[in-house]
């Protein structure tokens, strides 16, 4: 995990979806699981960087990546 990912992370927003329009970080942990469980994170950079997003919200690290989001 490098510091430009979590600075992406922390203000890619989501482009689909129930949760459309919210950053990375701000979905839901249960959402994230959901496609965990399903074995289909989107393909590419997107589907990357919400994996390492449930990676951080599982170990509780969120307080690292909200810092990182623009105004």
């Amino acid at each position: 995990m490098e510091k430009e990912q979590l600075v992406e992370i922390a203000n890619s927003i989501m482009p689909f979806g129930k949760y459309q329009g919210r950053a990375l970080i701000d979905l839901p942990e249960e959402y994230l699981l959901w496609f965990s469980r399903k074995g289909e994170f989107p393909k590419g950079k997107l589907g990357e960087l919400m994996a390492l997003t449930l990676l951080i919200k599982t170990e509780g690290l969120e307080q690292l990546v909200k810092p990182l989001k623009r105004a």
